[in-house]
C-alpha cells in the first residue's frame, strides 16, 4: 500500500465500485416505498450536536471519493484481491440490511436479519464495502480519510440510538441490551 498513490483519469479507476455500490443503493432507495426511505432519513429526533458531528466528517468521506475516482484499481496485487472480497462482503451485507430494515414494519425498530448481531449493520457494512475499495487501490491516505469518517459516525450513531430510544421506547432499550452497536463488540 501507498501513502498517497499516483492519480489519473482512466477506465479502471476506483470509480468502478464506486458507481456500482452507490448505483445499486441508487435503486433501493427508488424501488423502496417512500416511508421506508423517509424513515432511513429521518432526522427529527436529532440533536443539534448529532447534526453537526454527521457534517464534520462529511468533507473527509468526500475526499476519499474524490481520490477513489482518481486512483487506479490494482488490478492483479495481492491488495486488490483482499479488497475485492472485503468490497463484496461489505456490499452484500450493505444491500441484505436495507433490505430487512425495508420489510420492518413502520412504528418498530429493525431487528431481524443482521440487525440480530449487530444495531448498525448498514454502516458496518458501509465501512468494509469502503474499506474494500481503498484496499483495491491500496492507499494509505485513503484508508485515513475513512477512519476520521468513521469516527465521526461513531459518535453520530450513539446520538442517533439515543432518538431510537426515544422513538421506541423499551422495545429499542431491550433490543439495545441483547444486540452490540457493531459486529461482536462495544
Amino acid at each position: 500500500m501507498a501513502l498517497f498513490p499516483p492519480l489519473s483519469i482512466a477506465w479502471l479507476n476506483g470509480w468502478i465500485p464506486l458507481v456500482l455500490f452507490y448505483g445499486v443503493f441508487f435503486i433501493l432507495l427508488k424501488v423502496f416505498p417512500k416511508e421506508t426511505v423517509a424513515r432511513l432519513y429521518d432526522r427529527s429526533h436529532w440533536t443539534s450536536e448529532q447534526a453537526r458531528t454527521a457534517k464534520i466528517g462529511l468533507p473527509f468521506g468526500l475526499a476519499a471519493i474524490a481520490l477513489i475516482i482518481f486512483t487506479s484499481l490494482k488490478i492483479g496485487q495481492p491488495v486488490f484481491w483482499i479488497g475485492l472480497i472485503l468490497y463484496i462482503v461489505g456490499f452484500a451485507g450493505f444491500v441484505y440490511s436495507l433490505h430487512t430494515y425495508n420489510i420492518t414494519p413502520l412504528g418498530k425498530p429493525a431487528t431481524r436479519g443482521l440487525y440480530k448481531i449487530s444495531r448498525n449493520p448498514q454502516w458496518v457494512s458501509f465501512a468494509v464495502t469502503f474499506l474494500g475499495i481503498i484496499f483495491m487501490m491500496g492507499s494509505w491516505t485513503m484508508f485515513v480519510l475513512l477512519l476520521i469518517r468513521m469516527i465521526t459516525n461513531h459518535f453520530r450513531l450513539i446520538g442517533e440510538e439515543v432518538a431510537l430510544e426515544i422513538q421506541y421506547g423499551k422495545s429499542y432499550l431491550d433490543y439495545k441490551k441483547s444486540v452490540p452497536r457493531y459486529f461482536g463488540f462495544f
